[in-house]
């Protein structure tokens, strides 16, 4: 007989929040860890440690609109984060340009250790790079969450607040930027940003 119990769903603490502020702290150790490194890869992780605390205090400061029907907080805390993310846009393509011409890496180096490395690594090959940073804000957003955060389609249609369509249209216009960049010598480096995303 067990007497461990199952976690309550996120949207059963921010919920509890709204009466006992401090039950927000299990929100945070529950996708901090997660939200930094997506932040990290996008803007490198000076602005990661602002990007995540600035979403944390955005979404408690915003918890009475969360909809509770929704057990999962993931899309919404990501989608605060695109948002903030959105605000740098020149230091995120500042870094692809530079990657793209140095193929020097600095955040992916520092995550050597993590299963889901080649997501990063394959960001070190410039025409990648390059591609991501000719992208626009909106399509880097939807392409990045899907390969990076690893949402869904109707996890990020729901971080965004787009229609699932939309999610798909923009994934689509990625993918043919990114194939027309990295050509037919070499399609499967495409694939490697995330298979839903050059195949969904």
């Amino acid at each position: 007989m067990t007497t461990g119990r199952a976690e309550p769903a996120d949207a059963a603490l921010v919920a509890a929040s709204r009466e006992r502020p401090e039950v927000f702290a299990e929100l945070y150790s529950r996708h901090a860890a997660d939200i930094h490194r997506y932040a990290a890869r996008r803007l490198g992780g000076e602005a990661a440690d602002d990007i995540t605390a600035e979403t944390f205090l955005t979404a408690f400061r915003i918890r009475h609109r969360y909809d509770t029907g929704r057990d999962s907080a993931r899309p919404w805390l990501y989608g605060i984060a695109a948002n903030l993310i959105g605000r740098h846009r020149r230091t995120e393509v500042r870094a692809l340009k530079a990657l793209a011409r140095t193929g020097h890496d600095p955040v992916a180096e520092s995550w050597s250790d993590r299963a889901d490395d080649r997501l990063a690594a394959q960001a070190v090959h410039g025409p990648l790079a390059a591609a991501l940073a000719r992208l626009s804000a909106r399509d880097r957003h939807t392409l990045l969450l899907v390969a990076w955060a690893e949402l869904s389609y109707q996890e990020v249609a729901e971080a965004l607040g787009i229609p699932v369509g939309t999610v798909r249209s923009r994934l689509n216009r990625a993918r043919r930027t990114l194939r027309g960049a990295l050509g037919d010598a070499d399609p499967t480096r495409a694939h490697d940003i995330a298979p839903e995303a050059v195949d969904g």
